[in-house]
């Protein structure tokens, strides 16, 4: 089955892939000419459904759509819904940057990142969703050369390492978004 991922975000569109190396999805970009709606919801789900439902609006066809953030404890949850944009620079370092000057004298370093997925398969049917949670802590310093976003400072207690640290392949069995996925998969087995 072919589905179009709702993203721009290379980072994202490679885990994806991936993850879907041993199923029945082929996962395709966005064409280039595609301009994303705004993100305008208040959670994660609202946001992954607007872009899946804008997507799926112009292409026609089955479209996966996310959205994903990082939520630290001692900020009340934020960077939240807005982790991708959360400094004025809208950059992973800036963004990274902005959070540990926010948490310099902070000693709750608990943190999580979510993901929830949106599939639309055809008009009018009802659109599927999942999430993914995983639990870490947030480091005083980056580590690691591997991922994307805020991975270099998202610690794994039970590894012992920052998501940058562990490979590709470890990445894609633990991550948020990786068990939002195989959720996905899941469901769209039963339908298919």
């Amino acid at each position: 089955m072919r589905v179009t991922f709702a993203t721009k975000n290379e980072g994202k569109i490679k885990e994806l892939r991936n993850l879907a190396k041993n199923t029945e999805l082929n996962i395709e970009t966005v064409p280039d000419k595609i301009i994303f709606p705004k993100e305008t919801g208040l959670t994660y789900q609202e946001n992954a459904l607007i872009k899946a439902q804008h997507i799926f609006d112009l292409i026609g066809t089955n479209v996966i759509a996310d959205d994903s953030g990082l939520e630290v404890d001692a900020l009340g949850g934020d960077p939240g819904i807005f982790s991708s944009r959360y400094s004025k620079r809208a950059t992973d370092t800036a963004n990274i940057n902005k959070l540990l000057k926010n948490l310099k004298n902070t000693s709750n370093r608990s943190a999580r990142f979510k993901c929830s997925m949106t599939c639309i398969l055809e008009k009018g049917s009802e659109p599927l969703f999942s999430e993914g949670i995983l639990e870490g802590l947030i480091t005083t310093e980056q580590k690691g050369k591997n991922g994307f976003g805020y991975d270099p400072v998202f610690f794994l207690p039970d590894l012992g390492l920052c998501m940058a640290e562990i490979s590709n392949k470890e990445k894609n069995t633990i991550s948020h978004r990786a068990i939002a996925f195989q959720q996905m998969i899941k469901k769209l087995g039963r339908i298919s």
